[in-house]
């Protein structure tokens, strides 16, 4: 389905053109646009894209901006919602079609916002792995970190795709490759069908299975860095779990041991 062009402004504001259109599952996509020029971000921060409505009027909502920032396009990972303002609309791009961009990039998942330590954890469910595909390509992140532990938790086996060839492609990079296979851990749950390893992050991480599995015996908030995103109740529940190791919240303003996203696509 090809979005009509007829029905948009011409000379779109901070337009950018689609370049590459993936769908994962039923319910899950990903898409490269163009990048403008001028565009400056740090990996692991949002900006507002979208589509004109019927009415000419922008629609847009906040996306991670899921590609590292020396690529020279913009890659973002989203979940498709039937009933969604945007995202009902947002699957059926295709190549060549035309995306809104606002170019202000922002966001709290950059490391600017944490103490230096020896490991750092990304923690995402679902479409939340998108910022940590972008620190995952930097080589910040390994110049920065010992040890880089991506966990990602999905409803079925099926939606962990995009992370798994995501960490193959990182560990198989001419130019982090190397670092990558070294300190680079990735660990995918899932909550509903039955895979190698089951349950909610949350609860593998309370219950002390997260470390055994990873013979971590000294995570602290001396060592320890992380970072949050997927829903509401994850974040809450992170942040209570953060505190009981003495760990705080972050920002690029005060960096601490923890932060999370607070910025959501729908």
């Amino acid at each position: 389905m090809q979005l009509e062009k007829q029905n948009r402004p011409a000379n779109l504001p901070d337009s950018q053109t689609v370049n590459l259109v993936e769908h994962w599952t039923d319910r899950l996509f990903s898409f490269r646009i163009t990048r403008p020029s001028s565009l400056r971000f740090r990996s692991g921060e949002f900006v507002m894209i979208g589509l004109f409505k019927d009415d000419k009027k922008p629609l847009l909502r906040a996306y991670s901006i899921a590609s590292p920032s020396w690529d020279d396009e913009l890659e973002f990972y989203s979940i498709k919602v039937q009933d969604g303002p945007l995202t009902s609309r947002l699957q059926y791009i295709q190549p060549g079609d035309e995306i809104i961009l606002r170019p202000k990039p922002v966001g709290t998942l950059v490391h600017d916002a944490l103490l230096p330590g020896k490991r750092i954890w990304f923690f995402s469910t679902g479409t939340g792995i998108a910022p940590f595909a972008s620190l995952v390509r930097d080589p910040q992140t390994y110049e920065d970190y010992e040890q880089v532990i991506l966990t990602h938790t999905c409803r079925d086996v099926n939606e962990l795709a995009y992370g798994e060839r995501l960490v193959a492609q990182v560990k198989d990079d001419a130019l982090i490759g190397e670092l990558a296979r070294e300190r680079l851990i990735y660990y995918p749950t899932t909550t509903r069908e039955s895979s190698t390893k089951m349950g909610r992050i949350t609860t593998l991480l309370e219950e002390g299975n997260l470390f055994k599995d990873l013979e971590i015996t000294d995570f602290s908030a001396q060592n320890d860095r992380a970072m949050v995103c997927g829903s509401i109740g994850l974040n809450t529940d992170m942040k209570r779990i953060f505190a009981t190791f003495q760990m705080y919240e972050g920002a690029n303003s005060s960096p601490a041991q923890y932060v999370v996203e607070k910025a959501f696509v729908g």
